[in-house]
């Protein structure tokens, strides 16, 4: 699936994208959407908004108990395609696995509301940690959306660093390809990697907002 065809639509902020699809994918799938636009709320450099979440083993996460570790957030949906172009070619295991190495925290986030697509319970979600060969430091369940609005998550992917301080340093896409095919995963700029690295090394982020891409998150 190669890329879409952005429109200008009045949903609150910026500027949308969406794939073409016949009538019944599109339903199944989702529109692929983004925007680099975000609240004011969200901003680089200022203090990411605090949470508390249940992880799938039902253990409370709140943020402040990272204080002193990076922190990744990924807004996932395993049955998007745009989720499976980057599991299915181990691209998203791979940066966990080098987050795991860096000692950064790794939280996959499920938004996705009970009956809706993508929406997984505590051994579902471990299930598909186990089958995928994923390595996230937790997955954490969020069905009524609530983590999900305060981070204005759009797409799955959409994706988060903070640092050891608290500070938002990236947010948007996991790469510089927006398509849905795992072909594109080798051409892209690892926008998501490159920040994650550069804030270990305490680097500047080379870009440090990029518009996500992928399915809507199924609030």
């Amino acid at each position: 699936m190669k890329t879409g065809i952005c429109t200008a639509l009045v949903m609150g902020m910026g500027l949308f994208c969406t794939v073409p699809l016949a009538a019944s994918a599109a339903q199944s799938i989702g529109e692929a959407a983004g925007t680099s636009e975000v609240s004011p709320e969200l901003k680089i450099g200022n203090p990411a908004p605090p949470f508390t979440a249940r992880d799938s083993a039902g253990l409370t996460r709140r943020s402040s108990d990272f204080l002193g570790k990076i922190v990744v957030l990924e807004w996932t949906n395993a049955d998007c395609p745009y989720t499976r172009k980057h599991y299915s070619t181990g691209n998203m295991q791979s940066i966990q696995k080098l987050a795991q190495a860096r000692g950064v925290i790794w939280l996959s986030v499920v938004s996705s509301a009970p009956g809706k697509q993508g929406y997984v319970d505590g051994p579902q979600a471990d299930a598909l940690t186990k089958s995928r060969a994923a390595a996230p430091t937790a997955v954490l369940l969020d069905p009524s959306g609530d983590l999900g609005r305060l981070y204005h998550a759009r797409t799955t992917p959409h994706l988060f660093v903070i640092d050891a301080n608290g500070l938002l340093r990236y947010m948007g896409g996991i790469d510089s390809i927006a398509t849905a095919d795992p072909a594109d995963v080798p051409k892209a700029e690892p926008y998501l990697k490159e920040a994650m690295l550069a804030v270990a090394d305490g680097q500047p982020v080379p870009h440090p907002v990029t518009r996500p891409y992928g399915c809507s998150v199924k609030y």
